[in-house]
């Protein structure tokens, strides 16, 4: 596991659509399964929403273990 990934948990992107909204929905439903609050999800979409797609996917990375 990534130690650097804020949220300490796993989400799965490989074989969903590209969609940065089925992207989100990934994330925020791993982020539930772990018990993660839904402040710290808000902060982790509002980080996502400031840019482009390809920030949508390194914010991603950043707070998630992506696989």
């Amino acid at each position: 596991m990534n130690k650097n990934n804020m949220f300490k948990t796993d989400v799965k992107l490989s074989g969903i659509d590209g969609n940065v909204y089925t992207i989100f929905a990934a994330c925020i439903k791993s982020a539930r399964r772990n018990n993660i609050t839904q402040e710290q999800v808000n902060i982790f979409i509002k980080e996502a929403k400031q840019g482009d797609y390809d920030h949508v996917l390194r914010t991603c990375y950043k707070y998630f273990e992506v696989s």
